[in-house]
């Protein structure tokens, strides 16, 4: 089970007393969990999320908290962090920042269909679009400048095949990374994948986990949901259910026309990122009783994207 640190009911009953919501009834660890460690926590005035934050400075925190508020005023189905009696967001526990979040409706969607892909195209065009014209500046510590860093590294760990494939990958994102750079902004999700939203029926009614949001190229965020939502399991598109993610965007933020001759290399972009990341995971947490996600899926997913891919529709 992925919870890093685990916990005690007195130590948890002490931190979650100046939060006034009562006696904790229940508490578990969350197995989903990849780099934080996170609990649902029950309490009498009702069902929380607790995640201890193991990974990234404490101001990358503050900058997650200010996000959320933000995307909560607007009205998007976001957690946002609950605060004590004296207005404290962040707290300390076992050593760690911990937040306290309200625990939202609805399941993750296992095998999406059209209309799940349009209602999160529409979802991450609302949360750019909330945050494009007061943008809060955080670039990725997971951005093109770290996969250019680590990649020639990982690239030692692999097969030939695999070495050339992420190797010609890097060499595409350092010779296009100024357009990259240069493409619209907003703040992003940055790790919109199935297990980070939630659905009430046909309704989307939760996005959680913003330990990955950061301010880049909105074409970032939407490759990444692309390359999780859209996939069959050989890792090529479902067209009716790219299609749908991106009309569902667009519909609210029409494309521009260096988006629409970038969204190939972008894509690309988007798969070196979790291949890197699950690469390293894999080596840190080999022999422990972690979640560890298969890097050979994005390995899959970039050999899929050579070539020719499905254009973005409706560019401008």
């Amino acid at each position: 089970m992925s919870v890093f640190t685990p916990l005690q009911r007195p130590e948890l009953q002490a931190f979650l007393a100046p939060y006034g919501l009562g006696r904790l009834l229940d508490f578990q660890g969350i197995a989903a969990g990849t780099e934080n460690s996170n609990f649902f926590v029950s309490l009498e005035r009702g069902e929380y999320v607790l995640t201890l934050v193991e990974r990234g400075p404490r101001e990358a925190l503050g900058f997650a908290v200010a996000l959320l508020d933000v995307l909560h005023a607007a009205g998007l189905p976001v957690p946002y962090a609950l605060r004590t009696a004296d207005g404290t967001a962040i707290g300390e526990l076992a050593g760690l920042p911990a937040l306290l979040q309200p625990r939202l409706p609805g399941r993750h969607v296992g095998l999406p269909n059209a209309h799940h892909c349009q209602a999160v195209g529409e979802l991450l065009a609302r949360l750019h679009l909330a945050t494009r014209a007061a943008c809060i500046e955080r670039p990725s510590d997971r951005g093109f400048a770290w996969m250019l860093g680590e990649g020639p590294l990982q690239a030692l760990r692999l097969d030939d095949a695999g070495c050339a494939l992420l190797r010609g990958a890097l060499e595409e994102i350092a010779r296009l990374r100024p357009r990259l750079d240069a493409l619209p902004a907003a703040n992003l999700h940055g790790d919109l994948f199935r297990d980070n939203v939630l659905f009430d029926g046909n309704r989307l009614s939760g996005v959680i986990d913003f330990h990955n949001a950061c301010s880049g190229p909105m074409l970032y965020d939407l490759a990444i949901a692309a390359n999780d939502w859209c996939v069959e399991p050989c890792g090529a598109f479902d067209r009716a259910r790219l299609d749908a993610l991106l009309a569902g965007y667009a519909a609210l933020r029409p494309f521009g026309a260096a988006e629409a001759e970038l969204w190939p290399a972008m894509l690309r972009a988007a798969c070196v990122r979790f291949w890197l990341s699950r690469l390293i995971a894999a080596e840190a947490f080999a022999g422990q009783d972690v979640l560890i996600k298969d890097p050979a899926e994005f390995r899959q997913l970039l050999q899929a994207r050579q070539g020719a891919l499905p254009g973005l529709p409706f560019a401008l």
